[in-house]
Protein backbone atom coordinates (compact mmCIF):
# COMPACT_ATOMS: atom_id res chain seq x y z
CA UNK A 1 0.00 0.00 0.00
CA UNK A 2 3.09 2.26 -0.30
CA UNK A 3 3.61 4.83 2.32
CA UNK A 4 -0.50 5.89 2.72
CA UNK A 5 -1.01 4.30 5.96
CA UNK A 6 -4.72 6.66 6.73
CA UNK A 7 -7.22 3.58 6.08
CA UNK A 8 -4.94 0.88 8.18
CA UNK A 9 -4.40 3.51 10.58
CA UNK A 10 -8.60 4.04 10.71
CA UNK A 11 -9.44 0.49 11.35
CA UNK A 12 -6.64 0.07 13.95
CA UNK A 13 -8.43 3.05 15.86
CA UNK A 14 -11.47 0.90 15.59
CA UNK A 15 -9.79 -2.29 16.81
CA UNK A 16 -7.79 -0.22 19.41
CA UNK A 17 -11.37 0.05 21.19
CA UNK A 18 -11.35 -4.05 21.84
CA UNK A 19 -7.85 -3.85 23.74
CA UNK A 20 -7.91 -5.18 27.24
CA UNK A 21 -7.41 -1.74 29.57
CA UNK A 22 -5.59 -2.40 33.01
CA UNK A 23 -9.31 -2.75 34.10
CA UNK A 24 -9.68 -5.82 32.68
CA UNK A 25 -6.32 -7.53 33.98
CA UNK A 26 -7.25 -6.23 37.55
CA UNK A 27 -10.43 -7.95 37.10
CA UNK A 28 -9.17 -11.14 36.00
CA UNK A 29 -6.74 -11.29 38.71
CA UNK A 30 -9.39 -11.24 41.20
CA UNK A 31 -10.94 -14.14 39.82
CA UNK A 32 -11.69 -17.04 41.34
CA UNK A 33 -9.27 -19.20 38.88
CA UNK A 34 -7.61 -19.91 35.45
CA UNK A 35 -10.80 -21.37 34.00
CA UNK A 36 -12.58 -18.16 34.49
CA UNK A 37 -10.33 -15.87 33.42
CA UNK A 38 -10.14 -18.13 30.02
CA UNK A 39 -14.06 -17.94 30.29
CA UNK A 40 -14.01 -14.38 30.37
CA UNK A 41 -11.26 -14.06 27.44
CA UNK A 42 -13.72 -16.57 25.47
CA UNK A 43 -16.72 -14.09 25.82
CA UNK A 44 -15.14 -11.66 24.56
CA UNK A 45 -13.88 -13.30 21.54
CA UNK A 46 -10.57 -14.79 22.26
CA UNK A 47 -9.54 -18.09 20.67
CA UNK A 48 -11.03 -19.90 17.66
CA UNK A 49 -13.46 -22.69 17.32
CA UNK A 50 -10.12 -25.09 17.87
CA UNK A 51 -9.02 -23.67 21.14
CA UNK A 52 -12.30 -23.99 23.38
CA UNK A 53 -11.26 -23.43 26.74
CA UNK A 54 -7.55 -24.48 26.25
CA UNK A 55 -5.22 -21.61 27.52
CA UNK A 56 -2.46 -22.15 25.40
CA UNK A 57 -4.42 -23.33 22.05
CA UNK A 58 -6.71 -19.74 23.14
CA UNK A 59 -3.21 -17.73 23.03
CA UNK A 60 -1.58 -19.44 20.22
CA UNK A 61 -4.84 -18.58 18.17
CA UNK A 62 -5.06 -14.72 19.45
CA UNK A 63 -0.84 -14.49 17.69
CA UNK A 64 -1.98 -15.85 14.38
CA UNK A 65 -5.16 -13.67 14.63
CA UNK A 66 -2.89 -10.36 15.14
CA UNK A 67 -0.12 -11.62 12.34
CA UNK A 68 -3.27 -12.28 9.79
CA UNK A 69 -4.57 -9.29 10.89
CA UNK A 70 -1.11 -6.63 10.43
CA UNK A 71 -0.37 -8.44 7.22
CA UNK A 72 -4.31 -7.86 5.90
CA UNK A 73 -3.33 -3.77 6.05
CA UNK A 74 -1.11 -4.02 3.94
CA UNK A 75 2.25 -4.03 6.03
CA UNK A 76 5.16 -5.51 3.97
CA UNK A 77 6.81 -8.45 4.28
CA UNK A 78 10.27 -6.65 5.70
CA UNK A 79 8.56 -4.82 8.53
CA UNK A 80 6.69 -8.57 9.11
CA UNK A 81 10.40 -9.97 9.75
CA UNK A 82 11.94 -7.27 11.67
CA UNK A 83 8.58 -7.72 14.65
CA UNK A 84 9.00 -11.61 14.47
CA UNK A 85 13.01 -11.34 14.88
CA UNK A 86 12.37 -12.72 18.87
CA UNK A 87 10.06 -15.32 17.96
CA UNK A 88 12.44 -16.57 14.81
CA UNK A 89 14.92 -17.00 17.57
CA UNK A 90 12.68 -18.57 19.99
CA UNK A 91 11.87 -20.92 17.64
CA UNK A 92 15.35 -21.66 16.40
CA UNK A 93 15.95 -22.03 20.70
CA UNK A 94 13.47 -24.22 21.30
CA UNK A 95 14.56 -26.38 18.35
CA UNK A 96 17.87 -26.56 19.70
CA UNK A 97 16.48 -28.28 23.12
CA UNK A 98 14.60 -30.46 21.47
CA UNK A 99 17.02 -32.15 19.48
CA UNK A 100 18.98 -32.30 22.51
CA UNK A 101 16.51 -33.99 24.63
CA UNK A 102 14.97 -36.11 21.66
CA UNK A 103 11.48 -33.79 21.73
CA UNK A 104 11.40 -34.69 25.73
CA UNK A 105 10.95 -30.94 26.38
CA UNK A 106 7.74 -29.44 25.99
CA UNK A 107 7.63 -27.09 23.29
CA UNK A 108 5.98 -24.15 21.94
CA UNK A 109 6.79 -23.04 18.87
CA UNK A 110 5.70 -19.76 17.24
CA UNK A 111 3.96 -20.15 13.67
CA UNK A 112 6.18 -17.94 11.31
CA UNK A 113 6.34 -19.04 7.48
CA UNK A 114 9.91 -20.32 6.13
CA UNK A 115 10.70 -20.15 10.65
CA UNK A 116 8.12 -22.77 11.68
CA UNK A 117 9.76 -25.45 14.57
CA UNK A 118 9.86 -28.12 11.27
CA UNK A 119 12.49 -25.77 9.21
CA UNK A 120 14.64 -25.59 12.56
CA UNK A 121 14.31 -29.06 13.35
CA UNK A 122 15.46 -30.76 10.01
CA UNK A 123 18.39 -28.60 9.62
CA UNK A 124 20.31 -29.26 12.97
CA UNK A 125 18.82 -32.96 12.74
CA UNK A 126 21.04 -32.68 9.98
CA UNK A 127 23.60 -30.22 11.02
CA UNK A 128 22.98 -28.37 7.41
CA UNK A 129 24.10 -24.85 9.04
CA UNK A 130 24.70 -23.43 5.35
CA UNK A 131 20.68 -23.33 4.74
CA UNK A 132 20.12 -21.76 7.63
CA UNK A 133 20.31 -17.72 7.46
CA UNK A 134 24.12 -16.57 7.99
CA UNK A 135 23.78 -14.24 10.79
CA UNK A 136 22.18 -17.69 12.44
CA UNK A 137 25.03 -20.13 11.89
CA UNK A 138 27.57 -20.46 14.18
CA UNK A 139 25.39 -19.67 17.14
CA UNK A 140 22.77 -22.51 15.85
CA UNK A 141 25.97 -24.89 15.54
CA UNK A 142 27.44 -23.54 18.46
CA UNK A 143 24.35 -23.68 20.84
CA UNK A 144 23.71 -27.32 19.94
CA UNK A 145 27.07 -28.28 20.79
CA UNK A 146 26.98 -26.60 24.06
CA UNK A 147 23.94 -28.63 24.51
CA UNK A 148 25.15 -32.35 22.97
CA UNK A 149 28.26 -32.04 24.38
CA UNK A 150 28.43 -30.25 27.79
CA UNK A 151 24.15 -30.10 28.59
CA UNK A 152 24.74 -26.68 29.16
CA UNK A 153 21.31 -25.52 28.60
CA UNK A 154 22.04 -21.82 29.81
CA UNK A 155 24.49 -21.55 27.95
CA UNK A 156 23.06 -22.69 24.63
CA UNK A 157 20.35 -19.88 25.75
CA UNK A 158 22.90 -17.38 25.95
CA UNK A 159 24.23 -18.10 22.94
CA UNK A 160 21.12 -17.76 20.55
CA UNK A 161 19.61 -15.16 22.89
CA UNK A 162 22.69 -12.69 22.17
CA UNK A 163 22.51 -13.64 18.74
CA UNK A 164 18.77 -12.26 18.43
CA UNK A 165 19.78 -9.01 19.70
CA UNK A 166 22.49 -8.56 17.85
CA UNK A 167 20.54 -8.92 14.73
CA UNK A 168 17.81 -6.58 16.24
CA UNK A 169 20.39 -3.96 16.65
CA UNK A 170 21.75 -4.19 13.38
CA UNK A 171 18.64 -3.91 12.07
CA UNK A 172 18.13 -0.60 14.21
CA UNK A 173 21.15 0.92 12.28
CA UNK A 174 19.66 0.14 8.89
CA UNK A 175 15.62 1.20 9.34
CA UNK A 176 14.08 3.96 7.84
CA UNK A 177 11.52 3.81 10.40
CA UNK A 178 11.44 5.71 13.45
CA UNK A 179 9.34 3.27 15.58
CA UNK A 180 11.10 0.27 14.77
CA UNK A 181 15.01 1.88 15.58
CA UNK A 182 13.24 3.16 18.70
CA UNK A 183 11.39 -0.31 19.49
CA UNK A 184 14.56 -2.60 18.99
CA UNK A 185 16.63 -0.36 21.02
CA UNK A 186 14.77 -0.15 23.76
CA UNK A 187 14.44 -3.63 23.53
CA UNK A 188 17.94 -4.65 23.70
CA UNK A 189 18.32 -2.31 26.26
CA UNK A 190 16.16 -3.73 28.43
CA UNK A 191 17.00 -6.88 27.89
CA UNK A 192 20.25 -6.16 28.32
CA UNK A 193 19.44 -4.97 32.03
CA UNK A 194 17.32 -8.13 32.44
CA UNK A 195 20.86 -10.17 31.47
CA UNK A 196 22.62 -7.88 34.40
CA UNK A 197 19.72 -8.29 37.01
CA UNK A 198 19.75 -12.55 36.05
CA UNK A 199 23.37 -12.37 36.14
CA UNK A 200 23.94 -10.39 39.29
CA UNK A 201 21.61 -12.55 41.16
CA UNK A 202 23.14 -15.80 39.97
CA UNK A 203 26.77 -14.78 40.87
CA UNK A 204 27.98 -15.14 37.55
CA UNK A 205 31.44 -13.59 36.24
CA UNK A 206 31.85 -10.53 34.74
CA UNK A 207 33.14 -12.42 31.56
CA UNK A 208 29.51 -14.71 31.14
CA UNK A 209 27.33 -11.32 31.95
CA UNK A 210 29.46 -9.12 29.10
CA UNK A 211 29.21 -12.32 26.32
CA UNK A 212 25.42 -12.29 26.97
CA UNK A 213 25.04 -8.43 26.33
CA UNK A 214 24.84 -6.71 23.24
CA UNK A 215 26.02 -3.17 22.80
CA UNK A 216 23.37 -0.83 22.06
CA UNK A 217 23.14 3.22 22.39
CA UNK A 218 21.97 4.44 25.86
CA UNK A 219 24.50 2.14 27.84
CA UNK A 220 28.16 0.94 28.54
CA UNK A 221 27.81 -3.05 28.68
CA UNK A 222 31.59 -2.96 30.24
CA UNK A 223 30.41 -1.11 33.44
CA UNK A 224 26.93 -3.32 33.27
CA UNK A 225 28.41 -5.94 33.31
CA UNK A 226 31.15 -4.91 36.17
CA UNK A 227 28.72 -3.90 38.48
CA UNK A 228 26.31 -6.85 38.03
CA UNK A 229 29.05 -8.98 38.83
CA UNK A 230 30.14 -7.52 41.99
CA UNK A 231 26.72 -7.32 43.60
CA UNK A 232 22.90 -6.36 43.53
CA UNK A 233 24.01 -3.08 45.37
CA UNK A 234 26.37 -2.56 42.85
CA UNK A 235 24.15 -2.89 40.18
CA UNK A 236 20.76 -0.68 41.59
CA UNK A 237 23.52 2.28 42.29
CA UNK A 238 25.13 1.61 38.73
CA UNK A 239 20.69 1.55 37.37
CA UNK A 240 20.17 4.66 39.08
CA UNK A 241 22.96 6.84 38.23
CA UNK A 242 22.13 5.74 34.16
CA UNK A 243 18.51 7.21 34.04
CA UNK A 244 16.93 3.94 34.97
CA UNK A 245 16.25 5.01 38.60
CA UNK A 246 12.00 3.51 38.24
CA UNK A 247 13.95 0.15 37.09
CA UNK A 248 16.28 0.04 40.34
CA UNK A 249 13.42 0.88 42.73
CA UNK A 250 11.42 -2.14 41.49
CA UNK A 251 14.09 -4.32 41.25
CA UNK A 252 14.41 -3.27 45.24
CA UNK A 253 10.58 -4.05 45.97
CA UNK A 254 11.55 -7.60 44.00
CA UNK A 255 12.38 -9.51 40.89
CA UNK A 256 8.77 -9.72 40.06
CA UNK A 257 8.09 -5.72 40.31
CA UNK A 258 11.49 -5.26 38.11
CA UNK A 259 10.42 -7.88 35.21
CA UNK A 260 7.18 -5.67 35.64
CA UNK A 261 8.80 -2.64 34.88
CA UNK A 262 10.60 -3.69 32.17
CA UNK A 263 7.90 -4.67 30.08
CA UNK A 264 5.78 -1.54 31.26
CA UNK A 265 8.37 0.53 30.01
CA UNK A 266 8.80 -1.15 26.60
CA UNK A 267 4.58 -0.41 26.22
CA UNK A 268 4.55 3.55 27.37
CA UNK A 269 7.43 3.70 25.06
CA UNK A 270 4.64 2.48 22.09
CA UNK A 271 1.57 5.70 23.71
CA UNK A 272 3.25 8.33 21.96
CA UNK A 273 2.80 6.66 18.51
CA UNK A 274 -1.02 6.94 18.60
CA UNK A 275 -0.48 10.31 17.59
CA UNK A 276 0.96 9.54 14.61
CA UNK A 277 -1.82 8.87 12.04
CA UNK A 278 -0.16 9.42 8.81
CA UNK A 279 3.04 6.93 9.44
CA UNK A 280 3.06 2.80 9.94
CA UNK A 281 3.66 4.38 13.89
CA UNK A 282 0.46 3.25 15.16
CA UNK A 283 0.12 -0.23 13.24
CA UNK A 284 3.62 -1.37 14.77
CA UNK A 285 2.70 0.63 17.98
CA UNK A 286 -0.68 -1.69 18.10
CA UNK A 287 0.84 -5.09 16.73
CA UNK A 288 3.65 -4.51 19.83
CA UNK A 289 0.62 -3.34 22.16
CA UNK A 290 -1.24 -6.38 21.38
CA UNK A 291 1.72 -8.83 21.49
CA UNK A 292 2.39 -7.34 25.19
CA UNK A 293 -1.34 -7.69 25.63
CA UNK A 294 -1.27 -11.81 24.95
CA UNK A 295 2.11 -12.04 26.52
CA UNK A 296 0.57 -10.65 29.95
CA UNK A 297 -2.56 -12.69 30.25
CA UNK A 298 -0.51 -15.59 29.64
CA UNK A 299 1.27 -14.26 32.74
CA UNK A 300 -1.88 -14.16 34.66
CA UNK A 301 -2.84 -17.43 33.57
CA UNK A 302 -0.11 -19.27 34.27
CA UNK A 303 0.10 -17.58 38.29
CA UNK A 304 -3.90 -18.62 38.69
CA UNK A 305 -2.96 -22.12 37.54
CA UNK A 306 -0.32 -22.32 39.82
CA UNK A 307 -2.55 -20.67 42.93
CA UNK A 308 -0.68 -17.67 43.67
CA UNK A 309 -3.41 -15.51 45.75
CA UNK A 310 -5.19 -12.51 43.94
CA UNK A 311 -2.18 -9.79 45.51
CA UNK A 312 0.61 -12.28 43.80
CA UNK A 313 -1.07 -12.43 40.55
CA UNK A 314 -1.94 -8.24 40.52
CA UNK A 315 2.12 -8.16 41.43
CA UNK A 316 2.84 -9.82 37.92
CA UNK A 317 -0.20 -7.96 35.85
CA UNK A 318 1.34 -5.52 33.15
CA UNK A 319 0.11 -2.21 31.92
CA UNK A 320 -1.91 -2.43 28.89
CA UNK A 321 -1.50 -0.16 25.88
CA UNK A 322 -5.25 -0.27 25.15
Amino acid sequence: MGENYTFAVARIRVLEKGLLTDADIAQMASMKDDEAVVSFLSDRGWGDENSGKDASKMLAAESVKLDRLIRSLGVSDDIMDILSIPQVYHNLKTAVKDIATAGDSFSVYYDIPGAEAKFFLDILRDKRWKDLPENMRIPAETALEAMLKNHDGQLSDVIIDRACLDEMGAVAKKTRYKILKNYLQKKILVTDVKIAVRGARTGKSFDFIKKALSPVKGIDTDNLARAASESDEALINYLSEHSMGEGADALKVSITEFEKWCDDSITEALRPEKMNPFTIGPIVAFYLGRTNEIKAVRVLITAKKNGFPEEAVKERARRMYG
